[in-house]
């Protein structure tokens, strides 16, 4: 298969970032790439193109990271965020908290604003309580969010049956 060099002008998922050259499939290139805006050919008249990508990316890239590091330290300030969940009479959740519930319920209580994917959750919350949940923010930037998931309905405590009771009434005394 014949190969050529482009330049990404976009993002594109498991081939690299703007600015990159690469080196791809002559009809990956020339079908997809380059008639969606994603890639320019690698030419010399591109050069100056490809350093203009640099500068924009090195810029954004330094602007994510600051807006990131002022996001982590707002994020640390806050109290544990709280969501309400639905549950039975002895506290059994029904569902789960998700990424994408604890990201609502950021955006609800606090009004921040965070990507679902940002939220490093290995599984889903499945039971009541505190929970410190992993984030990652930027590549170099991670933190913790404190997560309080508690129940929208009363828990009512265990009730002693009248055959446990009779037996300790029975039963000798030492």
């Amino acid at each position: 298969m014949a190969k050529t060099d482009v330049i990404l002008t976009n993002f594109v998922m498991g081939l690299g970032a703007e600015s990159d050259k690469v080196t791809v499939t002559a009809g990956y290139a020339r079908n997809y790439l380059i008639p969606n805006g994603l890639a320019v050919p690698a030419t010399r008249g591109n050069k100056r193109y490809l350093a203009v990508l640099q500068q924009r990316r090195g810029e954004r890239e330094a602007q994510e990271l600051a807006t990131m590091q002022a996001l982590k330290g707002s994020l640390d300030k806050l109290p544990p965020l709280v969501i309400k969940v639905k549950t039975g009479e002895m506290g059994k959740m029904y569902g789960s908290v998700t990424a994408g519930a604890i990201s609502d319920e950021l955006k609800n209580q606090f009004g921040v604003e965070l990507d679902r994917r940002k939220i490093q959750l290995d599984k889903s919350i499945r039971e009541l309580g505190e929970f410190q949940v992993p984030l990652k923010l930027h590549a170099d930037i991670g933190g913790e969010l404190k997560v309080q998931v508690e129940s929208t309905t009363p828990i009512a405590p265990p009730v002693e049956r009248e055959g446990d009771a009779k037996t300790e009434a029975s039963a000798p005394k030492a």
